[in-house]
């Protein structure tokens, strides 16, 4: 595949798919009964899992019909619907599976699929025209997570967080020197320091094309400032993903860049005032800052599937968009509303506990700036060699610019080496 998004070829592929699903989806009229149970395959964790099964029992207690929950493993065929964390969409749904548009499940099926979904939800579910081909489900930006206790220790205002990234290193400092081992520290290092730093500096990872382009001044920039961090032990690196977020739960770490709704899980950390704020920005970049990225798990359609079966699932996704349920979603698992009814039950206070969390979110996603598809942290083995030479940088194994320029061309050379998918595959 020559360096081209796989989320683009993905929605366009869905979108010239019609024709096969409407075969696959004709069944003889005796096999059209209704169809009372349909399967959601997943990969979340084990506490979001039990969130799932409770949404699906609730589903059952209302109307009378059975979700069942199964485990997303990428050797097997699709289930009827299948819901995708980010870090794990390319692994598999670029197998040579089948999925089926949702926007056209949901019209087969006689479901309307009324959803305002802004711009910042809609990278990689969207197709050409702008057609839903999955749904975004529990979307999320990165924001900065603090400990208003810690800034208190330190002589810190709790009630100013920083702005930009300069400003927070004298916040650093004063952590350190008040008995703090980990001023900071960060989830998710790639979707933070090199998808939305990008982002953010309005330099993004990717071109237009699918190329990656994360290697320019701002980043180097950026990079080597961790860098330094890092030789001051300002900075701590737990792990390639969330590792870090128990470090701030349990009152260790004052500062933590990570997913905004990663708050439903810091509620209750130990001995932590919970304080958040959009992600920091440079403010030596030309233009100000722009807006974050938002990503996030997403509900995909398997194709191959009786009109029942669809019919059936075209009804959950409905259910999933009622207005009290977006809400529901919102509270458990803390992602950013879906829905206009969900976006103004948030405005309105309803969600009460996430609502400075969806505010700090919101205020990282304000900005004009571009919005690739093709993100970083989404392609498994791009993102692995991301962390391999961040960790390099960071760990005064290489130069910034060093390490950046060859994630960079290794990277692209991964891209390169994809297999183009055909137009005629039922995906």
């Amino acid at each position: 595949m020559q360096q081209i998004c796989r989320p683009v070829v993905l929605a366009i592929s869905l979108a010239l798919s019609g024709s096969a699903f409407a075969a696959k989806a004709a069944k003889p009229v005796a096999q059209q009964a209704n169809v009372n149970e349909i399967t959601l395959a997943h990969n979340l964790p084990p506490a979001y899992e039990a969130a799932l099964q409770s949404l699906a029992d609730r589903y059952h207690a209302a109307k009378g019909k059975t979700v069942k929950l199964v485990r997303l493993e990428k050797d097997d065929r699709p289930a009827t619907l299948n819901l995708v964390t980010r870090y794990d969409a390319d692994e598999i749904l670029s197998q040579a599976r089948s999925f089926v548009p949702l926007y056209q499940m949901m019209s087969k099926a006689g479901e309307p699929l009324k959803v305002g979904v802004s711009n910042d939800l809609k990278a990689g579910v969207v197709d050409s025209r702008g057609r839903l081909v999955a749904l975004p489900l529990i979307y999320s930006t990165p924001v900065m997570f603090y400990n208003r206790n810690a800034f208190r220790k330190a002589g810190l205002d709790p009630q100013h967080p920083p702005a930009t990234w300069f400003e927070m290193q004298g916040m650093l400092d004063k952590l350190q020197s008040a008995g703090y081992a980990c001023p900071y520290t960060t989830s998710w290092p790639v979707w933070v320091h090199v998808d939305n730093v990008s982002a953010i500096s309005g330099v993004p990872a990717a071109d237009a094309k699918g190329g990656l382009d994360f290697n320019a001044l701002p980043q180097v920039k950026h990079v080597a400032m961790m860098s330094t961090w890092t030789k001051a032990q300002y900075f701590k690196l737990y792990g390639r993903r969330n590792e870090a977020s128990k470090k701030f739960r349990e009152g260790e770490c004052a500062m933590i860049s990570t997913d905004s709704r990663e708050y439903v899980d810091f509620m209750d950390a130990k001995g932590v005032e919970l304080g958040v704020a959009p992600l920091p920005y440079h403010d030596d970049v030309y233009g100000g800052r722009r807006g974050s990225l938002a990503d996030g798990p997403s509900i995909w359609v398997g194709a191959g599937k009786s009109a029942a079966e669809y019919k059936a699932a075209a009804a959950f996704v409905s259910y999933i968009l009622s207005p009290e349920i977006q809400i529901e979603i919102v509270r458990i698992y803390g992602g950013l509303p879906l829905t206009d009814a969900a976006r103004a039950a948030a405005r309105s206070g309803l969600l009460k506990d996430g609502q400075e969390a969806l505010d700090a979110a919101y205020k990282s996603l304000q900005g004009n700036g571009s919005h690739p598809a093709l993100r970083v942290a989404n392609v498994d083995r791009v993102r692995l060699i991301a962390d391999e030479e961040l960790e390099a940088v960071w760990q005064d194994a290489k130069p910034a610019k060093a390490g950046l320029d060859t994630a960079v061309s290794r990277g692209n050379a991964v891209l390169a080496a994809k297999p183009v998918l055909k137009k005629s595959q039922p995906f």
